[in-house]
């Protein structure tokens, strides 16, 4: 099991990366289903084969900080929602991560 430890709002915690992935990959299911998308509709439009969508959203594979970004334009939603599950304070330290995140990016 991968762990590493994050600063968010002055609280320090432990994040499971297995767990986080599969988090995450439940999340970009949930969200892809709810905008009507096959997983092939959105490996296309991320232009990427439908086997690695189909890693992401089982948890097998972690998607980049980049990736994420582009996840929820594609899926229109905020990058905090594709997170919001892996915190008990959801809404704070989803909505801080996915600034940080965006910011890495360059889309802020």
């Amino acid at each position: 099991v991968t762990t590493i430890q994050v600063e968010l709002e002055s609280v320090m915690t432990t994040i499971d990366l297995d767990q986080l992935a599969k988090v995450i990959g439940k999340a970009i299911t949930r969200h892809r289903l709810s905008k009507g998308l096959t997983q092939e509709q959105l490996a296309e439009q991320l232009g990427i084969g439908n086997e690695a969508v189909s890693r992401m959203e089982r948890g097998i594979v972690m998607p980049t900080v980049a990736r994420l970004v582009e996840i929820a334009v594609i899926l229109e939603c905020d990058v905090a929602a594709l997170l919001s599950e892996v915190s008990s304070h959801a809404d704070g330290q989803a909505q801080h991560l996915a600034q940080a995140f965006q910011r890495s990016c360059g889309f802020w």
